[in-house]
C-alpha cells in the first residue's frame, strides 16, 4: 500500500503530492513526535506518579478493587505506574497502531502483562461487558490528553463519552481538576503578530505612508492559538494590565460537558494602556485537595524557582478582535467562549448588568481580510520589523532609477509598494496579493499584478516591456526551511527571456550558514530516555531512532530558535553561496570542510540559517543576529525558523584540551530537488 503527502516543492514554489511507503506516515509522526520530550518531563511524571499512587489508595481504602482506565496511553508509563501502585487492573487505551504495539512490548518487558491490558481502538469505540474490551467499568480514570491549549486535543468530548459508558460514577480522576489562568496585556511585540503597522517611506517627494485596509484593521484574525514559550519573552516587551485571574475551571472526576459555552469574569486593571493579549496558561491538580499541582504558569507569575522545561506544554496567547484602551480601576468584563476544541476571548466595558449579559457569546473569529490566511504570524512580525524594512529601502533607493521596470516574485510582499513610491517607473508583481491592500493605499493602477507563475510569463503580460529590475524579500508561504526560500532562484530562472541583459537582480546573492551548538533544553525533544520513573522504556526510543533513520540521509527539522536559547561552540560558518545574477546551475552545489570547535559544552547539532544579499554591502540576516557574551549565548532572528540538524550522537567536552578539535561537514544542495542533504562527523 502507498500512501500520499503533501509537500513543497522548493524549485516550483507549490504544494505536490508525492507517493510514499505506506510506512512514510507512520516514521513521520513518531520522529516528530513529542514522546522523548513528555518522557524527560520529570515534573510531570513525579506529579502524575504522585496522583495515581493517592488515588489507588483512596479506592483501597473504601474496600474496593482499583481498575483503571488510561486513556491515550502513549507508552504504557501512566498504567505501569497505576500497576506499581497496586491498581488490581488497568485497561490502557491507545488508537495510534505502532504507538500500541510499543506498550505492548514495554508493559511486558516490566513485567505488568497480567495486569495492563493494551486497547488499540478509539476510547468511544470501547465496549464494555462480559464479551467487551472491558470487563467492568472502571473506578479511576486516568489521562494525559491534553496540548497547550488544554482542550485543542479533543479532551472534552473524550472525558464526556469516559463518564458517560466507561467509568463508574464518582470514579477517581488523575488528573482531578485543570484550572485555566489569563492575564491581561499590552504588547506593541506580540500585537505587531497580528495587525500590520503603517509603514513610513522616505521618498523624493515627501513621506509616504503605507496603511492597512479597514477589513484588515477590523479584522478578529483567526480562531487559532498562539502557543509559545512565553518563558523567553522578556519582560521589556510587555506591559501588565491586569493581575493573573482564574478563568474556568474542569473537574474530571464528574461529568464533563463538551458543548461550547462561554466564561466571564470581571477584571479591574492595575494601570492603564491599550489591551491587546490575553495571555493564560493551565494547571492540574492531580489530587481532590490540590496538593499535587502541576502548572504551566510563566516566570514572573511562578514563586518557586524550580522551573521545569517541556515544549509539549507551552502557553497561549490569544489577540483580542481590537485593541481596547483600558483604565486604571475602571472595571472590565473578559469572556472566554469555547467549543470542543478552541478557545477565544472579547473584552467589554463593565456596562449595566443586563446589557453585558446579553452579548456574552461571541462567535469563533473569521478571518475577513484574508491576511491573516496568507501571513502566519511571524510573517507579521517581519513585515512589522522597521530595521528589516529600511535594508530593503536602502538597497532599493541604490538600483532604483526612473526608467526602471521592475517585477517583484515574493508572496504577499510590501516591496512592490516601496518600489514605486521610491520611483521605479513600472512595477509589476507575480504571484496573490490583496488587492484592498492597494485600494487602500490608492495604488490600483500604480502597480499590476500578474496572476501567472513565472514559468508561464509572457510578453503581453509585461506589455512587451523588458524587467530591469527584479526583486523579492523572498519569502514565500510553502516554504518550510530556510533554503526553500531559493525558490526565488528557480523563478529567476524561469523569467531570464524578459530581463534585460543588465538586470539588476535584489537581493543578488545569499548564502548558506552554519554553527555548532549546545541547546539549554531543546535537545531534549530527541534525546533517549532509557528508563522513566524506574521504568524501562527503551522500546519508545529504538522506534523513534528507526523512524528518524527511515530516511537514508537525516534531515534537518525547523525551529524558532528565539524560544530555544543555545550557546553557540564554533564560530558561524558560510558554507555555500547562491547567486541570483546567474540562473540555477544544472549541476548540484556541494562543499565539504570542518568547522572548529571553539567552547566547551555538548554538541548537540548544527543550526543552519540564510542570509539575503540585497546589494554588495546590505544584508538581510534570517538566523544569528550576534552572539552576546563570552558564553557564546546567542540571539536569534525572531520571525524566522531556523535549521537544525540533530547529532545523533552528543561530543561532550568538559575541557578545551579533550575537545573533539573540528566537526566535519558535507553539505550538498541538490538542483533539481532544491533540497540540502547533510552530514556530520564528530
Amino acid at each position: 500500500m502507498k500512501t500520499f503527502c503533501g509537500r513543497a516543492n522548493p524549485t516550483t514554489g507549490a504544494m505536490e503530492w508525492l507517493e510514499e511507503d505506506e510506512n512514510y506516515d507512520y516514521h513521520q509522526e513518531i520522529a516528530r513526535s513529542r514522546y522523548a520530550d513528555m518522557l524527560h518531563d520529570k515534573d510531570r511524571n513525579v506529579k502524575y506518579y504522585q496522583g495515581i499512587r493517592a488515588a489507588v489508595n483512596r479506592v483501597k481504602e473504601r474496600g474496593e478493587k482499583a481498575i483503571v482506565l488510561d486513556i491515550g496511553t502513549g507508552t504504557g508509563l501512566l498504567s505501569m505506574m497505576a500497576a506499581s501502585a497496586g491498581a488490581d487492573f488497568c485497561y490502557a487505551i491507545e488508537v495510534f497502531k505502532p504507538m500500541a504495539n510499543a506498550a505492548v512490548k514495554i508493559v511486558e518487558k516490566n513485567g505488568f502483562r497480567d495486569k495492563i491490558k493494551v486497547i488499540n481502538k478509539h476510547s468511544t469505540e470501547v465496549t464494555v461487558g462480559p464479551d467487551g474490551d472491558m470487563q467492568c467499568r472502571a473506578n479511576i480514570l486516568v489521562t494525559e490528553l491534553f496540548d497547550t491549549e488544554l482542550i485543542g486535543e479533543g479532551a472534552l468530548p473524550t472525558y464526556e463519552h469516559a463518564h458517560k459508558y466507561l467509568v463508574q460514577e464518582g470514579c477517581e480522576a488523575v488528573p482531578h481538576r485543570a484550572t485555566v489562568y489569563v492575564q491581561l496585556v499590552e504588547s506593541k511585540r506580540m500585537w505587531s503578530w497580528n495587525k500590520l503597522f503603517p509603514v513610513h517611506v522616505e521618498a523624493e517627494d515627501g513621506e509616504k505612508i503605507i496603511v492597512s485596509p479597514s477589513e484588515m484593521e477590523d479584522c478578529p484574525g483567526v480562531p487559532s492559538v498562539c502557543d509559545i514559550q512565553l518563558n523567553q519573552m522578556p519582560s521589556s516587551d510587555f506591559t501588565v494590565l491586569s493581575d493573573v485571574v482564574t478563568m474556568f475551571s474542569v473537574d474530571f472526576s464528574k461529568p464533563v460537558r463538551s458543548a461550547s459555552t462561554s466564561y466571564r469574569v470581571q477584571l479591574e486593571p492595575v494601570k492603564s494602556g491599550k489591551a491587546q493579549v490575553v495571555l493564560s496558561w493551565w494547571d492540574i491538580d492531580m489530587d481532590p485537595s490540590g496538593m499535587i499541582n502541576c502548572t504551566m504558569a510563566p516566570y514572573w507569575v511562578k514563586s518557586t524557582s524550580a522551573f521545569q522545561w517541556r515544549d509539549h506544554w507551552m502557553q497561549c496567547v490569544y489577540f483580542l478582535p481590537n485593541e481596547e484602551p483600558v483604565l486604571q480601576g475602571e472595571k472590565v468584563y473578559l469572556t472566554a467562549c469555547r467549543d470542543e476544541y478552541s478557545l477565544w476571548y472579547k473584552l467589554q466595558k463593565a456596562r449595566g448588568e443586563e446589557e453585558n449579559k446579553a452579548a456574552v457569546h461571541v462567535e469563533s473569529p473569521v478571518c475577513r481580510c484574508q491576511a491573516h490566511l496568507l501571513w502566519n504570524r511571524p510573517r507579521f512580525g517581519q513585515l512589522n520589523d522597521q530595521n528589516r524594512t529600511c535594508q530593503y529601502m536602502k538597497s532599493l533607493m541604490k538600483v532604483l532609477r526612473t526608467d526602471s521596470v521592475c517585477l517583484c516574485i515574493s508572496d504577499g510582499s510590501l516591496l512592490p509598494v516601496l518600489a514605486h513610491y521610491l520611483g521605479a517607473k513600472q512595477v509589476y508583481m507575480l504571484l496573490f496579493f490583496f488587492l484592498k491592500f492597494f485600494k487602500a493605499n490608492n495604488l490600483e493602477d500604480k502597480i499590476k499584478i500578474i496572476e501567472a507563475r513565472p514559468e508561464l510569463l509572457t510578453s503581453s503580460h509585461l506589455e512587451d516591456k523588458k524587467i530591469s529590475i527584479l526583486v523579492g524579500e523572498p519569502f514565500f508561504t510553502t516554504s518550510l526551511l530556510p533554503w526553500h526560500n531559493l525558490y526565488f532562484w528557480y523563478a529567476r530562472t524561469a523569467v531570464t527571456s524578459h530581463l534585460t541583459s543588465n538586470v539588476t537582480v535584489l537581493p543578488q546573492s545569499a548564502s548558506l550558514h552554519m554553527m555548532i551548538v549546545e541547546f539549554q533544553d531543546l535537545w531534549r525533544i530527541r534525546s533517549p530516555c532509557g528508563t522513566c520513573e524506574g521504568f524501562d522504556v527503551q522500546t519508545m526510543d529504538d522506534m523513534i531512532k528507526d523512524s528518524l533513520n527511515f530516511r537514508e540521509s537525516k534531515e534537518a527539522e525547523p525551529h524558532p530558535l528565539w524560544e530555544y536559547p543555545c550557546k553557540s561552540l564554533s564560530d558561524p560558518q558560510e558554507v555555500l553561496t547562491f547567486d541570483f545574477r546567474k540562473t540555477v546551475p544544472e549541476y548540484s552545489l556541494s562543499t565539504e570542510g570542518s568547522v572548529n570547535l571553539l567552547r566547551k559544552g555538548k554538541s548537540h547539532g548544527a543550526v543552519l540559517w540564510m542570509e539575503y544579499h540585497l546589494t554588495a554591502d546590505i544584508s538581510v540576516n534570517t538566523g544569528l543576529m550576534q552572539i552576546s557574551n563570552e558564553k557564546g549565548n546567542c540571539e536569534w532572528n525572531p520571525h524566522c525558523k531556523q535549521a537544525v540538524y540533530f547529532f545523533s550522537s552528543v561530543i561532550e567536552s568538559e575541557t578545551l584540551l579533550d575537545l573533539p578539535s573540528a566537526v566535519t561537514y558535507a553539505i550538498n544542495f541538490n538542483t533539481k530537488t532544491g533540497e540540502i542533504a547533510m552530514d556530520f562527523k564528530l
